[in-house]
């Protein structure tokens, strides 16, 4: 049974670890103060104040609200989702501007074509500089799209509560703010939805070691204790475990639909998530072709996989990052033709893959593009280097 959060129990880590996991992530957030920190605001106990704390990353829940940057709204002020509530590397400094990995950024909701130029390289811009071959209308409601990838930091959070026990509820882990708690539509099944989680999948989640260390073996970012690697993405999760996580973490994982009207700034329907300005060897916008560290393309293994958030000028509309290039990302959908049209939509009917999106450390600049998407798809099952994701939450 899920009990309120006792005040004189939040700086207990460990016990609020696994106790906002079983209640859905939110704590009671009575008689909490603030304190600001960075570009987010954080939440202290007054048991902390009067002791005359610092705040720092043990004692604190991070509130994942406030600013990006560049004036966009971040998530509801609210006490920070399980995968941030202890702190740590890869936990409350990510991006130039050091705010908390969780930092999650509200997309303003619309319609826009999912299928568009630029989606190859060349891409085949108008004349006056936009897209053109605009195809497959979409629209989405307004969502929240976590501004990093899952970081090694916050997905070894998970990995303690699942070998404590955790597993995804039956059903959990829909887009419940959607159509009366319905979730998306079904795009090729209008009158179906959402099912959310299937508890014969519960086998399927096994973040182990062993499993977290896929094939070639020099690109695996996850370490057995925590190092040097906790502010990389998190690589070599299957989309169960992703699914998982995303649950477990309070959110979802974003649709096709949702990643892309992100990724290409909505209506605008950018070239680059960015922009049009090229992604040029330095890492200052996108983290592909092995260009990081040093801009010579030579793959080695983990050295060409850069912390979440280095490339700092790559920021989508909406503030998000790595939405091109770092590792690909989960989508929810899985594999299929696009259905026309599309309002909240996704691909629920089961096929043999499920999305990845957004590219990866090692492709070239054609693999940038928001539209493109050859090479996006994946058994949900495998185990691949090149994948990890991001999670979607209710606005």
């Amino acid at each position: 049974m899920c009990e309120p959060y006792p005040r004189s129990l939040i700086r207990s880590g460990a016990w609020l670890l696994l106790s906002v996991a079983a209640c859905g992530g939110r704590v009671d957030g009575e008689g909490l103060t603030t304190e600001s920190v960075g570009n987010s605001v954080a939440h202290i106990s007054p048991e902390a104040a009067d002791a005359g704390e610092s705040g720092s990353p043990s004692s604190r829940d991070t509130v994942v609200s406030g600013s990006d940057g560049n004036g966009n709204e971040t998530a509801d002020a609210g006490v920070a989702p399980p995968s941030c509530a202890l702190g740590g590397p890869g936990v409350t400094h990510c991006g130039a501007a050091g705010e908390s990995c969780c930092a999650s950024s509200e997309v303003t909701g619309g319609t826009y074509y999912r299928s568009y130029d630029p989606g190859y390289d060349p891409p085949a811009l108008a004349a006056s500089g936009g897209p053109t071959s605009e195809a497959d209308p979409a629209t989405v409601s307004r969502f929240r799209l976590d501004n990093y990838l899952v970081t090694v930091g916050r997905f070894r959070q998970f990995v303690s509560a699942w070998s404590a026990g955790w597993q995804p509820a039956a059903g959990s882990g829909k887009h419940a703010h959607l159509n009366g708690g319905l979730g998306l539509v079904n795009g090729g099944s209008p009158a179906n939805y959402e099912t959310g989680w299937a508890t014969s999948d519960d086998a399927s989640v096994a973040p182990t070691a062993a499993n977290l260390a896929c094939s070639p073996t020099s690109y695996p970012t996850w370490t057995p204790s925590a190092g040097s690697q906790e502010s990389l993405p998190i690589n070599c999760v299957n989309w169960y475990e992703a699914y998982a996580f995303c649950t477990w973490d309070g959110g979802f994982l974003p649709s096709e639909a949702e990643w892309e009207y992100a990724a290409a700034g909505g209506a605008e329907q950018r070239e680059y998530p960015w922009g049009t300005t090229d992604p040029g060897t330095s890492s200052q916008y996108a983290i592909y072709l092995c260009y990081y560290p040093n801009g010579s393309p030579l793959c080695t293994g983990t050295a060409n996989i850069a912390p979440v958030g280095t490339a700092a000028l790559g920021a989508g509309l909406w503030g998000q990052l790595d939405m091109a290039g770092g590792v690909d990302e989960w989508n929810l959908d899985w594999r299929a033709d696009y259905t026309d049209p599309c309002t909240d939509c996704a691909a629920l009917t089961a096929s043999t893959d499920r999305v990845v999106r957004g590219g990866f450390f090692g492709y070239d600049s054609s693999d940038l593009l928001p539209a493109a998407r050859y090479d996006a798809f994946r058994a949900p099952s495998a185990r691949d280097y090149r994948v990890g994701f991001r999670c979607a939450r209710a606005p």
